[in-house]
């Protein structure tokens, strides 16, 4: 698997990660959180051997060790023998599946109400790993697996990434050249007043109408299969 990734930060700064910005309120840096939590989920890697990777491990052992303030989602995927993409999901970071200009599979999210996902933390009232959705997939040679933070799919409809994705295969783009595009589109649409997005859309439902693109942090992982 050939992987390329990407990160835009709201402020700018280089923060790899999807804090909670609730916090701030407390005076708190969720960002902080966020980091240690993706630091020790790393380090909890290297203890698994390279295609037996289990990533609920990984979330146990990380979130156990994890004691800054502040809270955050969690997207984990690891790509076992048998070609078994493994995932556990907490919050609304999520990934899809491309294969043969088909999304084949989409991970479901986890909101308690609009623009409130679920979030692990240190704090009772966030969200343990027990909590977290398990995702089992077959993937083939030459599948996409595209994922990302709700900065680039509160953006973005599916339908264009898949375009941005297909262009990319036809031209036989690399992974980082495809992380490239799809982030920097989903960061040209968060500063657009006029654009229609999903996160209008899902304001709309949640009854609070806000136009145009959704100002956050985008972090975008490209990830392609390769054959045996």
């Amino acid at each position: 698997m050939k992987c390329g990734s990407f990160y835009i930060a709201k402020d700018r700064a280089s923060k790899p990660q999807d804090g909670v910005g609730g916090w701030s309120k407390h005076g708190v840096d969720a960002g902080l959180y966020a980091a240690e939590l993706i630091n020790n989920s790393l380090l909890a890697t290297l203890t698994q051997p390279l295609t037996q990777v289990d990533p609920m491990k990984v979330l146990d052992e990380a979130f156990s060790k994890t004691k800054a303030q502040g809270s955050s989602t969690a997207c984990i995927i690891t790509l076992q023998e048998g070609n078994m993409l493994h995932a556990v999901n907490v919050g609304d970071s999520r990934f899809m599946v491309i294969r043969r200009g088909e999304i084949i599979y989409k991970s479901p999210i986890q909101l308690h109400s609009f623009n409130f996902p679920y979030q692990l933390g240190n704090s009772a009232n966030c969200a343990k790993p027990r909590q977290a959705q398990v995702i089992k997939v077959r993937v083939e040679a030459g599948d996409v697996i595209i994922a990302g933070t709700d900065g680039l799919f509160d953006n973005l409809f599916e339908l264009q990434i898949l375009a941005t994705a297909s262009k990319g295969i036809e031209q036989d783009l690399g992974a980082e050249e495809m992380v490239w595009e799809t982030a920097q589109l989903a960061y040209q649409t968060s500063r657009d007043k006029a654009a229609v997005t999903p996160f209008m859309e899902a304001s709309k439902r949640g009854g609070r109408f806000r136009d145009g693109g959704k100002g956050d942090d985008i972090t975008v992982i490209v990830s392609r299969i390769l054959g045996a």
